[in-house]
């Protein structure tokens, strides 16, 4: 389950696109609007926003897509019960609203349009909107038993319309790149090859670098806007764990060198190496090995040089 929240000022252009007849909607939920027709609906919505003029998007329109794997289980009563719930849950209360669902595509969807403007007249806050509501996805997932899907890696991108086309291609784009890159000069190049332009965004009048866009096919996204992972924070730390892994990787400098020395008899052949020079013949006495037979052997030979 995931969902997508979209912002507006026109009640009358989201009811005629929830409730197109090509769609095939269904509406299996509604509170606080006459359902006699899109007119009278849209009207109910105009009307309840004026309590509060000062508000400039009063629109709130949020789509609940599931996973086609859900789709046997996922009767209206049951999209409606998760709905509701999900709205509760997003403090989307004590307003207008309609719930359609659509059957146009392979997998279970509704749209939720709802009143920002409750029925006091008090604006619903959509602060942390996003955040929220992913994790109240993946709560009400959890719950209802539902399919965990991949998110981006199971979208078909032959029935994309711009700019989430681009936003796609820029996605995988980003998705190769960052992860074998070792550093910005080397991203910055490979985006370039493949006709992405990228800019900075700098913290007021300093040197501070706060974010980061990428431009593709006359189109503008900021970094987190094409994937939470794009932002510029996140991409410079990928970059550098990429950077350290390689250098962990590269053979360390010998911190002694071996020296082998070779001594020669007087016809010039070969007689030992380096190894040679810690024989225990040419260890001092001190650092042999204790070895009592040979001890007593040299005793007894000094006893008859002295004697």
């Amino acid at each position: 389950m995931i969902a997508k929240i979209m912002k507006g000022s026109d009640f009358k252009g989201v009811v005629y696109y929830i409730l197109n007849n090509e769609k095939g909607t269904q509406i299996i939920d509604a509170d606080g609007l006459f359902l006699e027709n899109n007119d009278t609906i849209a009207q109910g919505f105009i009307g309840q926003a004026q309590m509060n003029p000062k508000v400039a998007k009063t629109v709130g329109h949020i789509a609940l897509s599931f996973s086609k794997e859900d789709a046997p289980r996922l009767n209206n009563a049951v999209m409606a019960q998760i709905a509701r719930e999900y709205m509760e849950r997003m403090v989307i209360k004590d307003t207008q609203y309609i719930i359609g669902r659509h059957f146009d595509k392979e997998h279970p969807h509704v749209h939720i349009a709802f009143n920002r403007i409750d029925n006091n007249g008090k604006t619903i806050s959509d602060r942390n909107d996003r955040f929220r509501s992913e994790r109240i996805c993946k709560e009400l997932t959890k719950k209802y038993g539902l399919h965990f899907s991949n998110g981006k890696e199971q979208v078909k991108i032959d029935r994309l319309r711009e700019p989430d086309k681009t936003r796609y291609e820029l996605y995988q784009i980003l998705k190769t790149e960052v992860g074998r890159c070792k550093g910005w000069n080397t991203l910055l190049d490979r985006l370039e090859r493949q006709s992405v332009d990228v800019q900075f965004k700098y913290k007021g009048h300093t040197d501070e670098i706060q974010g980061i866009v990428f431009t593709m096919n006359g189109y503008r996204f900021n970094g987190s806007k094409v994937d939470r992972q794009f932002s510029y924070s996140k991409i410079d730390s990928v970059l550098s764990r990429n950077n350290y892994g390689e250098r962990q990787m590269q053979p360390q400098p010998q911190t002694y060198q071996e020296e082998i020395s070779l001594i020669s008899n007087s016809s010039g052949s070969l007689i030992e190496g380096s190894l040679g020079l810690f024989s225990s013949s040419n260890v001092p006495e001190e650092q042999q090995p204790y070895d009592p037979y040979l001890k007593n052997k040299k005793k007894k030979k000094q006893h008859k040089i002295n004697c």
